[in-house]
Parts: C-alpha cells; structure tokens; sequence
C-alpha cells in the first residue's frame, strides 16, 4: 500500500514485517511501519527525551504532550521508555485496512508536526 501512496519502503525487514519511509517535506524521516498482526503500526519518532533530565522539564513535557494529544486527527504523542524518545504513533486493523486509511493516518502525522512543529521543536532543544 506504501508503493501506491508513492512512498519508496526503506530499511525494509521481512522477517520483522517491518519497513520505514520518509518525506521529509511532510515531516516523515524513517517513519516506522510495523506489521504486528491484528495491527498495523506507524511510529515517527520526534526528539530525544531523557528520563534523567530534570524531573520538572519531563513531567512539563508530558504534561503538554497529552494536551497536544486532544487536538489530533489520528494517533498520538507517545513517550518510549526504553528509547527515551518522544514519537507519534498510530495503530490501524490490518483486516479492513485499505489504501484511503493508511493514507488519513499518515495525513495526520503531516497535520500534526505541521500544527505542532515549532513547539515539538522548543521541546526538543529546551531541556
């Protein structure tokens, strides 16, 4: 479905069923999309967030990040513990996917860092 929407997979992992795209005029760079059977995962990774950066800059920016989170489309702003990374991330159903799903979640990741963008960024280098 990626190859319809005119995206060239990256990095691609069969084992995994797993592969990255990007589009950085969209603001995709290594977009991962990850087939976990029943689901569909689209995870872009953000920015860096360390756990071990003062305690009030992360509870600040977690805070702001499910705030943020009531204005998306589709997905959401998550932090990944083991990476220490903020990311959006979406899940779509693999069994009634079609290409005009696959094609709003990804819209949505462009709607969002467009809306978003300048404060992801002040996040990302204000710690």
């Amino acid at each position: 479905m990626a190859i319809e929407l005119g995206f060239i997979p990256e990095n691609v992992d069969a084992d995994k069923e797993l592969f990255t795209i990007t589009d950085l005029d969209r603001g995709m760079n290594n977009l991962v999309i990850d087939c976990e059977d029943p689901i569909l995962v689209l995870e872009q990774v953000l920015f860096p967030c360390s756990a071990n950066s003062s305690s009030v800059y992360h509870s600040d920016v977690c805070q702001r990040l499910l705030v943020m989170n009531r204005d998306l489309v589709h997905g959401a702003y998550t932090y990944n513990v083991e990476l220490e990374v903020v990311t959006w991330r979406d899940t779509l159903r693999l069994e009634s996917l079609d290409v005009c799903e696959l094609q709003g979640s990804i819209n949505a990741l462009s709607l969002a860092l467009w809306e978003h963008g300048d404060e992801l960024l002040d996040m990302a280098y204000s710690e």
